[in-house]
């Protein structure tokens, strides 16, 4: 028999078209109609693989958590935060490893954090899909548990990991929602001295959106870091 000329419909095809809908248009742009046209297929064909249009939201959400690097939750034990120095700044998100030479639950907090929000910085449009939770999302799910258990696994009680799991999404989703430095716009003249007279440079920050914001994701997080290890030391008493 000779070949479909077009690919048979997948559910991957379908998360595909979906995710670079979301990504070009934002969420109220995909619609069974929109996704069945960019497919090539009729709109009742969409139903054999996702029963809504919701569901398909969700797959889209997954597929960018299914991204998220998770391998610094899969040590074989966690201590507390090592040595001095490193990228966290002080208390050593970068120090060696913890008790009994398991990893330091600090420094993976520190790189879950900014493969999540690599993960989400091309995808920002999913984001209010992936704040309602992972649901029954697979790869969500499995981001919430390897959080969890890592933060378990080095001391935390279990109420405390379950914030520590909350506090981090919220920061992470909340910094991938938009750029603080894009929403300056690039003209000198658009910041009145006299009404806002501190504001004589913000029209160079669009310029360097990059780095403002990078450097704001990096202050806030070693700032919760800080503050976490503070809150460990109460609990268990200096390492």
């Amino acid at each position: 028999m000779a070949r479909p000329r077009k690919p048979l419909l997948s559910r991957a095809r379908i998360v595909e078209a979906a995710g670079a809908l979301v990504d070009a248009e934002g969420l109220e742009a995909v619609s069974t109609r929109r996704l069945a046209a960019a497919l090539g297929v009729s709109g009742p064909s969409l139903y054999n693989h996702f029963r809504t249009k919701d569901e398909i939201l969700d797959a889209v959400a997954d597929s960018v958590s299914a991204r998220v690097d998770l391998s610094m939750f899969e040590a074989p034990a966690f201590g507390p935060p090592g040595g001095t120095g490193g990228a966290g700044g002080a208390g050593g998100a970068g120090g060696a490893g913890g008790a009994g030479g398991g990893a330091d639950w600090r420094t993976a907090l520190h790189d879950w954090a900014h493969s999540y929000r690599e993960a989400l910085s091309d995808h920002p449009n999913i984001v209010p899909v992936l704040a309602r939770g992972p649901g029954r999302r697979p790869a969500g799910l499995r981001v919430a548990d390897a959080v969890f258990g890592a933060m378990t696994a080095a001391g935390w009680p279990p109420a405390h990991a379950t914030r520590i799991g909350a506090l981090m999404r919220y920061f992470i989703l909340g910094a991938a929602v938009g750029s603080f430095a894009g929403g300056f716009v690039d003209d000198e003249t658009a910041y009145d001295p006299s009404a806002y007279p501190h504001l004589g440079q913000a029209h160079l920050l669009a310029e360097r959106r990059r780095e403002v914001d990078d450097g704001a994701f990096e202050t806030g997080l070693t700032a919760l870091l800080d503050g976490l290890a503070l809150q460990y030391e109460a609990l268990r008493g200096p390492a």
